[in-house]
């Protein structure tokens, strides 16, 4: 039987969930960190492989990760080299207008306009510093594994966010930390078969910042599902 307080609780954490970009400087106990990743980790995963790994990051080992990435990137050297591509090569529609949306939608809350090029770099640079959040994490992922376990790892990133809504905290992932993985690597001693997939920021939204206030648009159900004998 379904509880309807249960998935109401379930449909409020997913939906509240927003990638937010300023967060307090509120502290988040070990414990909480370690039952969110606990809970995360009842992901699915093919043959149960568990593919992920995870670096929490706090303190003096943030400050100093968040300072040399944030240097490199406002000095242009050494330039973001990811590992692996996120993003086509080239973008076409739908997906570029979603893409120039968010980009605009954030920038116009934040006074930048499109001539603001440094603006924007600088902006961009505060991924580097997890927005402020008191807890960063880094990922990555043994390289000789397949796609499969990237599908995977991607329903545990879904989880760890959706466990930090349901205990009044907010995330957001970052993929721009797997553009300076040879830093992150001398940082946290990864080993050579490490790939640095993303970072995630979590901690306590800061309410009163501008930038928190976006909330990007979702296509409904029947734009992108097909129901067949239903």
């Amino acid at each position: 039987m379904t509880d309807p307080t249960a998935t109401h609780a379930v449909d409020q954490a997913i939906e509240s969930r927003r990638s937010l970009r300023a967060f307090l400087p509120t502290p988040v106990p070990r414990e909480t960190v370690e039952r969110i990743l606990d809970v995360a980790a009842r992901a699915p995963s093919g043959t149960n492989m568990q593919p992920w790994r995870v670096h929490v990051l706090g303190g003096a080992t943030r400050a100093a990760l968040s300072a040399e990435i944030e240097a490199a990137h406002l000095s242009g050297e050494p330039g973001p080299e990811q590992e692996y591509p996120y993003y086509p090569e080239r973008f076409f529609e739908p997906y570029l207008g979603r893409r120039r949306k968010v980009g605009w939608d954030l920038y116009n809350l934040l006074g930048i306009t499109r001539d603001q090029t440094e603006k924007m770099r600088h902006q961009h640079a505060r991924n580097f510093a997890f927005f402020d959040a008191p807890v960063g994490m880094i990922f990555t992922i043994d390289r000789r594994l397949a796609i499969g376990s990237w599908l995977d790892y991607g329903m545990f990133l879904q989880n760890i966010m959706i466990a930090a809504r349901a205990r009044g905290l907010d995330t957001c992932p970052q993929a721009a930390f797997a553009g300076y993985h040879a830093i992150i690597r001398r940082h946290l001693a990864l080993d050579a078969g490490d790939m640095v997939i993303c970072g995630m920021s979590l901690g306590h939204a800061d309410p009163d910042a501008i930038e928190n206030s976006l909330v990007t648009e979702r296509v409904p159900a029947g734009a992108f599902a097909t129901f067949w004998d239903l």
